[in-house]
């Protein structure tokens, strides 16, 4: 047991520690990241992570649903700080970033597949850092001299061809939404989602007037308002299936959103399997587990194989 406890709350933090003999734990919610989204509160295995959903003020924007963590339910295990897409928890361990939960294999590490190829990027294009919505990425040019360069434009022909593009991506907070790869010249960019999955609108259920999902969505283009029917729409290119819009829509089923895949690393554990079926569904989850099964007798039959040449 922890000799002391602590939970703090401000604007733009909420901290939790244990502290213990030899062992500091602290948890930190960045407010500022978080999107008021499902994926800590459904992975969570304590039930430790709850979403409430904040008052609607007439003629104001709604406000995405703010994340409370339970002090007396939270055993510091990492798993909110592993599966958020956002990168807004961390837990670390008498100062440093350690989570258990990947050594010990018990909860696998979420794969951000994000690959740059500079050699196709426009000398002068910053497409890709402006269209960015959470401000993730930062072009910077290096001169054939090793120094930097603010206008290519003004440079000669012979310099400008030599001019090093460098674009830098915090891949942690980085939740894949991908329009950084349709907004940048072809082939310079390549995402892979993070999470998969299906959402729809009922435009029936669908309160008349009601944007409250457009108005807490993260991602500049995945919801949007159309000018035919004065609707909110999907636009499933850029959907990240967070859930920040379904924590707050005001009508039960108005709103569906299923989570069919998440990219992961490899594990074997009954942890991730739990929280799996949380944050997908049963089928999802056997679907996941089969493809594992039939890997692992690709891989058995692969090394009889080779087991087989090498004795011949």
């Amino acid at each position: 047991m922890p000799l002391k406890t602590l939970k703090r709350d401000t604007k733009d933090a909420l901290t939790l520690e244990w502290l213990l003999h030899v062992k500091h734990y602290k948890l930190t919610l960045d407010k500022t990241r978080c999107v008021g989204c499902q994926i800590c509160s459904l992975a969570c295995p304590k039930e430790a992570i709850k979403l409430e959903r904040q008052p609607k003020i007439q003629g104001q924007k709604a406000k995405k649903a703010v994340v409370d963590i339970s002090l007396e339910k939270c055993n510091f295990c990492g798993v909110c700080d592993v599966s958020c897409p956002y990168g807004a928890i961390k837990l670390t361990l008498n100062g440093e970033h350690v989570l258990s939960v990947l050594d010990k294999e018990s909860f696998p590490e979420l794969i951000r597949d994000i690959k740059v190829d500079t050699r196709k990027c426009p000398k002068d294009c910053v497409e890709c850092e402006k269209a960015c919505p959470l401000s993730l990425i930062k072009i910077s040019r290096i001169g054939y001299d090793g120094t930097p360069v603010e206008d290519v434009e003004r440079l000669p022909l012979s310099q400008k061809k030599r001019v090093q593009i460098n674009v830098e991506i915090q891949k942690e907070y980085c939740p894949t939404c991908r329009i950084c790869e349709f907004k940048c010249a072809p082939g310079v960019l390549k995402v892979h989602k993070l999470i998969e999955g299906k959402i729809a609108i009922d435009q029936q259920k669908c309160p008349e007037g009601c944007t409250d999902c457009l108005d807490v969505c993260p991602i500049t283009g995945a919801l949007y308002l159309s000018e035919k029917d004065g609707k909110v729409h999907v636009n499933e290119l850029f959907c990240l299936y967070c859930g920040a819009c379904k924590a707050v829509c005001p009508v039960e089923d108005a709103l569906t959103l299923k989570r069919t895949k998440i990219n992961h690393t490899p594990v074997r554990s009954g942890t991730w399997i739990k929280a799996l079926e949380r944050l997908t569904s049963p089928v999802a989850t056997v679907k996941e587990l089969k493809a594992r099964g039939s890997q692992k007798a690709k891989e058995t039959v692969c090394r009889r194989f080779v087991l087989e040449e090498r004795i011949r």
